[in-house]
């Protein structure tokens, strides 16, 4: 087992790791939508939603992955009536790449954000 750190990102905002890779698997915790210095982007579902992919998307480059090898991705909306909005910002992310995914409705997430996303990934030289 590896624990994932990544130098691109705001430390975490607890005791655990941004990711473990085990066995040519990457596990993320649930990325918050924060700059680097740790600090809650804007509060708008767009911006925020944007965010988020960017901060997975940068773990998982630091893992040795990428967008295209996410296999599984856990959504978590404050608001569920955002669903439609998010679909587009994924669609754009994750373009022509559809892994399987799951949204459920939180009311109350970390810092007070919005949306917050975790995945399951292959190394990108493991498949």
């Amino acid at each position: 087992m590896k624990f994932i750190q990544s130098d691109n990102l705001p430390q975490a905002i607890g005791p655990y790791s941004p990711a473990v890779k085990v066995n040519g698997m990457i596990y993320t915790s649930a990325q918050v939508p924060v700059n680097l210095d740790g600090s809650l982007v804007e509060n708008d579902i767009k911006i925020q939603t944007r965010q988020v992919l960017s901060n997975l998307k940068t773990l998982l480059e630091d893992a040795n992955s990428g967008m295209e090898s996410v296999i599984k991705v856990s959504v978590y909306l404050k608001n569920i009536d955002d669903f439609g909005i998010v679909n587009v910002l994924f669609a754009e992310a994750f373009k022509d790449h559809k892994p399987a995914r799951s949204t459920i409705s939180a009311k109350d997430l970390p810092l007070n954000s919005l949306i917050m996303i975790d995945c399951i990934a292959t190394e990108t030289d493991y498949h």
